[in-house]
């Protein structure tokens, strides 16, 4: 665990921090940053739409932050890959919350940022919460809220972006569902995202450095050599339409 004075850190200015707890890579709070947040308990339309837009966005070189929470939070994180994501946590950062993500912030630990306001040991409490939604609202460009409910911490989190003087985003949701970002939309408080692809088409595709993933795609590798290789990437690469399968070779599509 390292630490860096927060006056530092430009998106930390006006939040009164004194120090900020990490580990892992600090370099990618100098890159562009798009925070995504919502419920605990995501429909399976929110779970697909979370993952593949922080992907997306993620792919054209935009680092998500989240909180690490169950459900939506995890999802940003997972879809941005470990290597993309900052990580803002409730307690101390060798305090890994919730226990149900121990898995996935080690990987955000060893390859992508893990932060918070909090010293070593400090267990999370109620108000903590509030403090850690605070750094995710700040260190976004924008905020996107892809489900909540009244109420909620993600609703707290779309105050904090008001008076931060954020743009909110959200998923549109049926009348009976996610009564949160329902409530934002109709009080003109956000914009609704109706098509991820035209959505991600409004961010222009920042200068990266190509991963050894993305040139072995650019092979045409067999497609069975590939998912012995790359099993889940290759799954995740399909479902996003970054590659085609023609006579049993792997045809790369690029980001979309």
């Amino acid at each position: 665990m390292k630490e860096i004075e927060a006056k530092k850190i430009e998106e930390f200015k006006e939040l009164n921090l004194d120090k900020i707890y990490y580990i892992g890579d600090i370099s990618l709070l100098q890159k562009p940053k798009i925070s995504i947040v919502g419920t605990r308990r995501p429909s399976n339309y929110t779970k697909d739409f979370t993952f593949k837009l922080a992907k997306m966005l993620s792919q054209r070189g935009y680092v998500i932050v989240s909180g690490a929470a169950m459900g939506v939070d995890a999802l940003a994180h997972k879809g941005a890959e470990a290597k993309n994501t900052i990580a803002v946590m409730p307690g101390g950062v060798d305090i890994r919350y919730p226990a149900v993500n121990i898995s996935l912030i080690k990987k955000i630990e060893e390859n992508g940022l893990v932060i918070s306001r909090f010293e070593k040991g400090f267990k999370p409490a109620p108000w903590s919460f509030v403090v850690r939604n605070e750094m995710v609202v700040a260190l976004g460009e924008f905020l996107i809220i892809t489900q909540a409910d009244i109420g909620s911490g993600s609703m707290r989190s779309a105050e904090i972006a008001l008076k931060q003087k954020k743009k909110i985003y959200v998923l549109p949701h049926r009348a009976n569902e996610s009564l949160g970002t329902n409530y934002l939309l109709k009080n003109s408080l956000a914009e609704p995202i109706y098509d991820i692809d035209e959505f991600c088409e409004r961010f222009k595709t920042l200068n990266l450095k190509s991963d050894p993933f993305t040139e072995y795609l650019k092979s045409s590798p067999l497609y069975e050599d590939a998912v012995k290789k790359y099993s889940q990437k290759i799954f995740e690469a399909e479902v996003m339409g970054d590659i085609e399968i023609i006579s049993g070779k792997i045809v790369y599509k690029g980001n979309r």
